[in-house]
């Protein structure tokens, strides 16, 4: 039996009693099924997953969750931390009757440090709240591909950007953790300060207590030159190519992602895309002007129908990626790859014809990423050359089997590249293998799931 599959048990007979205890000790706190603003608030940003919890708690600040704790292990409930649910598809299936949803989505805030280059984040801040204030500093983070993000949940799963190749993981930038821990104690957490709890949270991090703020180090980077080429999908496998060859001698300074996507007819969408199929090269190149155009003449070369390379303010690389704007219903599956071979390449131009996918992508990793560093957490480095990414919607529930089997026979055409390894922020859906993203933590990291939450409190998006 896994540490998963313990539970507090609850009584049925019980629950009533339990919800009075919960709304005697946090009053407006806390949301109770039929209460108004309830279905809102358990509602994930990934709307294509139902959660039912026993009651929500909407926290304003750290002290609010030092109660919420205390309330819910009184009353006999567990607890699942959550500032956007954008990988709720983890916890799918999963039975939130007996727990208390956490939404830290009111607890938003950052604090730059200019001189120091670090920035103090609340738990629910997204990486758009650390843009807007950072950039007056010129500076930036080590943020992902969506601004509506949470800066707490990316960072401590690892959190694999545009400047990864050059950088590392998000991870690596974090310096301090400030979590209400199962005893309900708020601790401050770093490498001074608990180091095998910080250790733990890099990784673990809702499994281990719900975070009310890191600390990040940024980089001192104002403008970045970055864009996007775009073909018509007819071109796919010739581009297909191009771009894998070029990969195998980009620099470090260079990150970037080939996909190829299907597009739905919609309004919101420019002309130039809306009902189309196409192939785009997107990311970043931390070079001169004149370098970064040289390293990607050879893409150039090919004729894209739109090429937005340039230099822009370092905020506008969130949008580059173009990830859906609003809350979407989608499943997702991925792999992390050793090689990028010519029938790699063959593989993931016809798997991107699996009837069903949106979008089938392949990430270029390796660099810094792949590189252990020294005080690194759980999750410090990620194995492997190549991440694939399959992602289909999910319009309506019935489509939910047919879209989840798409995206797992369009990562299972690259099983000859696989390595044994996982990118936590990737993980959007339940019986993913978590023990391959951790390695040889995944030891340490439950055993120390057991010293700081032995009755597994903590039902975490992303368990340990």
């Amino acid at each position: 039996m896994s540490l998963n599959d313990l539970a507090i048990d609850v009584p049925q007979a019980a629950a009533g009693a339990a919800a009075a205890e919960l709304r005697a000790a946090l009053g407006a706190r806390v949301l109770l099924p039929g209460d108004p603003g309830f279905d809102d608030a358990r509602t994930p940003w990934n709307l294509a997953v139902a959660q039912h919890p026993f009651a929500v708690a909407l926290p304003e600040t750290a002290q609010d969750v030092v109660d919420v704790v205390r309330a819910a292990t009184l009353a006999g409930l567990r607890i699942a931390p959550q500032s956007t649910g954008h990988a709720a598809g983890a916890l799918g299936g999963a039975d939130l009757s007996h727990t208390v949803l956490v939404s830290l989505r009111a607890m938003r805030g950052v604090v730059v440090d200019a001189e120091a280059r670090t920035a103090r984040v609340l738990g629910g801040s997204l990486w758009n709240d650390v843009l807007e204030a950072a950039a007056p500093h010129g500076l930036t983070a080590l943020h992902g591909s969506a601004g509506d993000v949470s800066v707490v949940g990316y960072s401590l799963s690892g959190g694999l950007s545009f400047y990864a190749r050059a950088h590392g993981l998000g991870v690596g930038a974090v310096r301090a953790v400030e979590v209400v821990t199962a005893d309900g104690a708020l601790v401050r957490a770093s490498a001074e300060e608990e180091p095998d709890l910080f250790w733990a949270l890099r990784g673990g991090s809702g499994a281990f207590g719900v975070v009310v703020a890191i600390e990040i180090d940024l980089l001192p980077i104002a403008d970045v030159f970055a864009g996007m080429l775009l073909w018509d999908a007819t071109r796919a496998a010739e581009v297909s190519h191009a771009w894998a060859e070029w990969t195998r001698t980009a620099p470090e300074t260079a990150t970037t992602a080939l996909r190829i996507l299907h597009l739905p007819p919609l309004p919101q969408l420019p002309p130039f895309l809306s009902g189309r199929s196409v192939v785009v090269i997107d990311g970043a190149i931390e070079e001169t002007d004149a370098a970064a155009s040289a390293l990607l003449e050879p893409l150039r070369a090919l004729g894209p129908e739109v090429d937005t390379f340039t230099r822009i303010p370092a905020p506008a690389l969130i949008g580059v990626h173009m990830d859906p704007p609003e809350p979407t219903p989608s499943v997702t599956w991925h792999a992390m790859l050793g090689e990028l071979p010519a029938a790699a390449v063959d593989a993931f131009v016809a798997a991107a014809q699996i009837p069903g996918l949106f979008g089938q992508e392949l990430r270029h990793v390796g660099g810094a990423a792949g590189r252990r560093p020294v005080g690194g957490g759980a999750i410090a480095s990620v194995a492997g050359d190549y991440l694939v990414h399959s992602l289909a919607m999910v319009p309506v529930p019935e489509a939910a089997a047919a879209a989840d089997a798409a995206v797992r026979a369009g990562v299972a055409a690259f099983d000859p590249w696989r390595v044994e390894a996982l990118a936590l922020t990737f993980i959007d859906a339940p019986g993913a293998d978590r023990a391959a993203a951790f390695g040889d933590a995944w030891t340490r990291l439950r055993r120390l799931k057991l010293t700081y939450d032995p009755a597994n409190l903590f039902a975490a998006a992303r368990p340990v």
